[in-house]
């Protein structure tokens, strides 16, 4: 076997904390390796029981009987709730996601994607491209988690849609390991990837203390905006808000060491 010498993995060496498990953080870990990296899943949020689970429940009945005619979903997090309650979308619902990060979480747990906004990544985003694309009244079903604000469900109703807002979760933190929070401490994380203003404010809640020279990349504009707002440094924001677009803009930078990685 002839290896290409030319063949450059660009995160030889790299230890990347991937904040969301599931088979979202197994396909990121994957890329990951397949660059050289060694991927640290820490799963940073997770979701719990929304309040109100027989609601929820009627929802994912009717949307499985065909009652929509559309499904948007606005995080990653939704689509764990669809995936434990193994929620069926049948071929007549079509599917709309917000951000790359809910989109690629689809596929990765064998859903379809039919939109995800052009530009705009955003709940306004996806009101105004969905108001565009049906200008006659249609049957939408919007989840969300209890704090998100029903932007998308009050643009929709107000353009003449049947909208049913349901809450499918709450938000928790997970506690990371000690010795996790000990490599982050010490630089031996080299990257931190922040998906979500949720990851956003865990990151800035369970890692305290994050070197300057840690490597903390944003997968879009509006969650760099998040993580600042909580008062969590931002070095890299992806150009392209997928997987792809957040891993490379890792990759822009040289690699950074722990403070102790000399000191044996």
């Amino acid at each position: 076997m002839i290896t290409d010498p030319h063949a450059v993995k660009p995160l030889k060496g790299w230890r990347v904390l991937v904040p969301r498990g599931g088979p979202w953080g197994d396909s990121v870990a994957a890329t990951l390796r397949a660059q050289g990296a060694v991927p640290v899943i820490a799963p940073l949020i997770n979701f719990a029981p929304s309040t109100d689970q027989a609601t929820l429940e009627t929802a994912l009945a009717d949307l499985a009987d065909g009652a929509f005619d559309w499904v948007t979903l606005t995080s990653a997090t939704t689509v764990d709730v669809l995936y434990a309650y193994r929620a069926v979308i049948p071929p007549s619902t079509r599917v709309a996601a917000v951000g790359e990060t809910t989109a690629a979480a689809l596929t990765a747990v064998g859903y379809r994607v039919d939109l995800v906004p052009d530009e705009d990544n955003s709940a306004a985003g996806m009101a105004g491209q969905l108001i565009d694309l049906e200008p006659e009244p249609r049957r939408i079903l919007t989840l969300r988690s209890e704090i998100a604000k029903p932007v998308l469900t009050r643009r929709l109703t107000a353009a003449g849609h049947d909208v049913r807002s349901v809450v499918a979760y709450r938000t928790v933190g997970v506690p990371v390991t000690e010795r996790i929070g000990h490599d982050v401490a010490s630089g031996r994380i080299n990257a931190i990837l922040v998906t979500s203003g949720s990851v956003a404010e865990q990151v800035r809640l369970q890692f305290p203390e994050i070197p300057d020279t840690t490597v903390i990349a944003a997968i879009g504009p509006r969650t760099a905006k998040d993580a600042r707002k909580v008062g969590l440094g931002v070095s890299a924001v992806a150009r392209e808000q997928t997987v792809d677009g957040l891993i490379t803009a890792v990759s822009t930078f040289p690699l950074p060491h722990a403070k102790d990685e000399f000191h044996l």
